[in-house]
């Protein structure tokens, strides 16, 4: 029997199932059921196109197992560009518009580009997009999708990561967390494959969504699209000319040809960081790029980590309905998140949320062996139920405090600790291209590195490993590249090196040309998100942060509680400004809570706009929105004794609410 009849066979041995044990089930849950359905037979026709849906399901994407990714290698997962990785690869639905740019062109070594872009993550796709769209230059943008630990879709060849960030699969599992209950369907008798395939399915629409439409910009820009592996060409001693090469190994060839040009970026991303003594198979044990190829959902999962990263993934799979537990080596989590620049209250409101979410947090710890059971190969990963066994200690090393759990038993493990610049096997280092212990590229003020006419952006530079600025940084090299003098952001900067509240209009203005370490520590170069649930944003400074500065600094505080859109739709969180003394000018903003992500960029640019708290109370804001907790906020400033007062009102209102929901 084929593999998709024993699909179709299976969902209909599943359905029928299904609805036999629904009379069984409908005497002991009329209570229950009443709330969303009024009557049996509303439940069975329910039920029944459940079913339906599942087997035309079945029929379009040929089976639940191939709709799940299948690793190609055991080795970690990289980059835009690297040498081998695990891969997820998927059998999906086939879109009706696919270009023939989707499986790149072929080589012409006759060819001369005026730019090649290495990677084609957000960073090079931007540059491309900048270069070829904007200043109408000759474009080849080479790519390894298979190499780079993203995911592909065997049945077109599509590389649905095209464009997209690194976050792109936990941003769409993030928002299918959000739609699909797990525990509704797992009640309705479902099987574990149906309920992974139906998320992993819709994660596969969003980012096959973005690819093809990065893929019809790119073309409409006149950017060439090359599959295939690139390394920097050295340069011979007697090679007087300007040109760059860079020998590429088409996918499918086994032949090296070369692509030359007068000037090449390398946009190449970064690769999770992997500590020494984690077991990583692709199978069940994860870092933050190979989780993409997790091919079931575990009901319970470990997470090693206190970043944005480990907190979004937690967020993720408590709402998948799984038992999550996060290691993290500080002994006072907030603390953690306040390292990487989150405000105190908001970084408290966001540990409280995963407490209440019901994630267990096991502070001050790390782990100190794993003990992972050995998967034959042949075996579904769903099928396997002897958990991994992880043995704790204390930060540093010795055993708990008394009391403490020492032992963790799962289905999953990832550890989300940092990543690194992946730039390994590219023959940079070959070509005389400097880089840092960590493997970060050096570039100066244009964004050149020490090989003429060899430009790189985004992760290869280092921290602060963010898809915004990187973006940024190779709209500033493409602009170093072919802009005029007068035309290019890189030179000009009116900031006064002196002035600690400093604050140019753009990334490309900030501060130290673009040193990652000054990059990476200015407050005010770039907004960064957590997403969440619920997200989490900033901008600018924190109290502490301003007064580490010697500034005299204030906050006012607004409740999502405290605002007609928030108390009634989404009523837990805050938005908090910091501001200076006596003027009041706005330093800093930040905000837990919906939409936080999206709310943060208005206050960034109150902050570079430099208004004050006075300018918030007298603005005007649209009736029934979260933008009205800015004046709320101003006003607060100004009347601190109040505004205390209407926030411990709205939190104890906003408490039995809560309580009266949860029936308590």
């Amino acid at each position: 029997m084929s593999v998709q009849a024993l699909a179709r066979s299976a969902s209909v041995q599943n359905c029928t199932h299904m609805l036999m044990k629904n009379d069984q089930r409908i005497a002991t849950t009329k209570a229950k059921m009443i709330r969303t359905t009024t009557s049996r037979t509303t439940t069975s026709l329910a039920l029944f196109l459940i079913c339906i849906t599942s087997l035309l399901t079945t029929s379009v994407v040929e089976s639940w197992q191939n709709l799940t990714p299948r690793t190609t290698s055991s080795k970690p997962a990289t980059g835009r560009h690297a040498t081998a990785a695990t891969t997820a690869t998927f059998t999906h639905r086939s879109p009706t518009l696919l270009r023939a740019a989707n499986f790149g062109v072929e080589v012409d070594e006759d060819e001369v580009f005026d730019l090649c872009i290495v990677g084609a993550g957000p960073v090079g796709v931007q540059a491309a997009l900048s270069a070829g769209g904007f200043y109408k230059k000759k474009v080849v943008l080479v790519d390894a999708p298979r190499a780079s630990g993203m995911l592909m879709n065997e049945a077109t060849g599509e590389d649905l990561s095209l464009g997209g960030p690194t976050g792109l699969f936990s941003k769409a599992l993030r928002d299918t967390s959000k739609t699909i209950r797990v525990a509704s369907l797992r009640g309705m008798g479902l099987r574990e494959t149906s309920v992974w395939s139906e998320i992993l399915g819709n994660c596969v629409d969003l980012a096959s969504q973005n690819a093809q439409d990065q893929l019809r910009t790119l073309d409409f820009a006149g950017v060439s699209y090359v599959r295939g592996f690139g390394a920097l060409q050295k340069r011979s001693k007697d090679d007087s000319s300007s040109m760059v090469k860079l020998d590429v190994t088409q996918e499918g060839k086994d032949e090296t040809k070369t692509i030359s040009a007068r000037n090449i970026l390398i946009a190449t991303g970064s690769k999770p960081f992997r500590p020494a003594g984690i077991p990583f198979d692709g199978v069940r044990m994860f870092d933050s790029d190979s989780i993409n190829t997790l091919t079931f959902l575990p009901k319970s999962i470990a997470i090693t980590g206190s970043g944005i990263i480990a907190i979004e993934f937690a967020k993720i799979f408590r709402n998948l309905g799984a038992d999550v537990t996060l290691i993290i080596r500080d002994q006072v989590p907030r603390n953690a998140l306040m390292k990487i620049g989150l405000d105190k209250d908001v970084a408290a409101l966001l540990v409280a949320d995963l407490v209440q979410s019901g994630i267990k947090i096991q502070r001050g710890a790390q782990v100190k062996e794993f003990d992972v059971p050995v998967v034959e190969e042949d075996r579904e990963p769903n099928s396997f139920r002897q958990p991994i066994k992880l043995t704790l200690e204390a930060r540093g090393g010795g055993p708990l405090p008394t009391g403490r759990e020492s032992e963790i038993r799962c289905d999953a493990y990832l550890a989300a600790v940092g990543r690194k610049p992946n730039t390994h096997k590219l023959g940079l280092k070959e070509a005389g291209v400097e880089m840092d212990e960590y493997g970060g590229i050096l570039v100066d003020s244009r964004l050149q590195t020490t090989y003429p006419n060899v430009f790189a952006a985004g992760d290869v530079l280092g921290r602060p490993f963010l898809a915004s600025t990187g973006v940024a940084q190779s709209v500033a090299a493409v602009s170093a590249i072919f802009g005029s003098q007068e035309e290019d952001p890189v030179t000009q900067s009116s900031c006064d090196p002196d002035d600690p509240l400093c604050i140019d209009g753009d990334i490309s203005q900030s501060g130290a040309s673009f040193d990652p370490a000054s990059l990476a520590s200015n407050p005010f170069a770039f907004p960064t998100g957590v997403w969440s649930s619920p997200e989490a944003a900033y901008y600018g400074l924190s109290v502490q942060q301003a007064t580490e500065l010697g500034l005299d600094a204030g906050e006012g505080m607004a409740l999502y509680s405290e605002c007609l859109r928030g108390r009634v739709f989404s009523p837990n969180g805050l938005l908090k400004l910091v501001f200076e003394k006596p003027a009041g000018r706005i330093l800093g903003v930040h905000i837990c809570g919906d939409d936080a992500c999206e709310l943060i960029h208005y206050g960034m640019e109150l902050v570079k706009a430099r208004r004050t708290i006075k300018d918030l109370t007298t603005a005007l804001y649209s009736a029934v929105t979260y933008h009205e907790m800015y004046k709320i906020a101003a006003q607060a400033a100004l009347d601190q004794a109040g505004a205390r007062k209407r926030r411990a009102a709205a939190g104890k209102a906003l408490a039995a609410r809560n309580r009266q929901r949860s029936g308590q």
